[in-house]
């Protein structure tokens, strides 16, 4: 069995290090010119079934560095005002394992076969039940099974099913990093919970490594190569609907609207990464009618795109991964054919991604402020 995967995202990745490590060859068929083209590095938070099919997908011998690089997090999610008083909390503790999104991609793509600068066009599926995907540069790719795993722009899905759309929820908000150092220790009350501003909210979450990764990886797997990367803040301004940066960079757009705040607060944007500063939007896929059963189907943001107030996207990306993995085992096997194996793996995935979507949207008011 051969599949392709489209899309070198972590559900895309995991997907193929878990098939690999079951004997199915994958591919995986990017769009940008490089790997590194792009920065993605922020801090998740995995539940444990989003840690547990993480787990699954990868070697067994890498599972002591996975443990060396992530750590675990408490928050009692409070809601702040600027100069960090208590003003409520937003529901029940949480508790996780936190990785960084770097980190982890790096982990994923070690001994994978990847092809950049692949932006898919379009795909046949032939007389023999296989698949043929074509893309821009000319080449093209025949397999058993395609997955887009192509994120909220999904080329794939515009094909297989035209009708998902992503949906923009208005919601605009500038994120980043700063080095986390003793200097901060004041805001820490603040991790996992909400500052609310004029018009603004502001979130905070610290990214604390138990060993940093390139050592760990030097040490514990010395085939992998992480970034030498240390502990940060990872910040989160949400903006009021349709906000913009008029102009601004992204952190004199966050410094102004911050008169008046905590010292420390201002602080830690002051001293942020301005490389790795970015204006995004919040848009969510819903899956809608299934499609028919072909060679041909759909992981993570592609076909469930969240918003990230619910904390879940990733999550669902990566059991999308373990629990299709777990699919086309079987049909690598003989316990079933592939068509029944993809079909199994989407009546689950269309169920649960759906309220993966539904639980982000309603998480959304907690966090997004109010117009003035």
């Amino acid at each position: 069995m051969r599949v392709s995967v489209v899309g070198a995202g972590l559900g895309g990745l995991c997907l193929a290090q878990g098939l690999r490590g079951a004997g199915i060859e994958a591919d995986v068929y990017e769009r940008d010119p490089a790997i590194t083209a792009r920065f993605q590095g922020y801090r998740l938070v995995l539940n444990p079934v989003g840690f547990e099919a993480l787990r699954s997908c990868l070697p067994p011998r890498w599972h002591p560095l996975l443990d060396e690089v992530v750590s675990d997090a408490y928050v009692e999610r409070l809601a702040l005002d600027p100069r960090l008083n208590k003003i409520g909390e937003l529901g029940p503790a949480r508790s996780g394992i936190v990785v960084d999104r770097h980190v982890l991609r790096c982990l994923l793509l070690t001994g994978l076969t990847v092809h950049t600068g692949a932006a898919l066009t379009g795909y046949d599926v032939l007389d023999d039940g296989r698949v043929e995907a074509r893309f821009a540069h000319g080449g093209a790719a025949t397999a058993d099974l395609l997955v887009g795993a192509d994120g909220v722009n999904s080329a794939v899905r515009s094909v297989l099913s035209p009708r998902t759309t992503p949906s923009d929820t208005g919601v605009r908000f500038v994120i980043g990093r700063t080095p986390l150092s003793e200097r901060f220790a004041g805001v820490s009350r603040a991790y996992g919970g909400k500052i609310a501003g004029d018009g603004v909210s502001l979130l905070l979450g610290a990214m604390r490594f138990r060993t940093p990764p390139k050592e760990a990886a030097e040490k514990l797997a010395p085939e992998v190569t992480l970034p030498d990367i240390r502990d940060y803040v990872r910040w989160a301004m949400i903006l009021p609907p349709t906000g913009s940066l008029s102009g601004m960079t992204p952190q004199e757009a966050v410094l102004s609207r911050m008169d008046g705040w905590h010292p420390e607060l201002r602080t830690l944007i002051e001293e942020a990464d301005p490389d790795n500063s970015t204006l995004l939007s919040i848009r969510v896929v819903e899956p809608g009618e299934r499609w028919a059963p072909g060679p041909v189907t759909l992981l993570g943001d592609a076909i469930h795109a969240t918003s990230p107030t619910g904390g879940n996207g990733a999550n669902t990306a990566l059991r999308d991964a373990d629990l299709l993995r777990r699919c086309l085992v079987e049909a690598a096997e003989g316990r079933q054919d592939l068509l029944g194996a993809v079909g199994d793996y989407e009546r689950q995935m269309f169920e649960y991604g759906a309220e993966a979507v539904r639980h982000s949207l309603e998480a959304m008011p907690a966090y997004v402020p109010k117009p003035a």
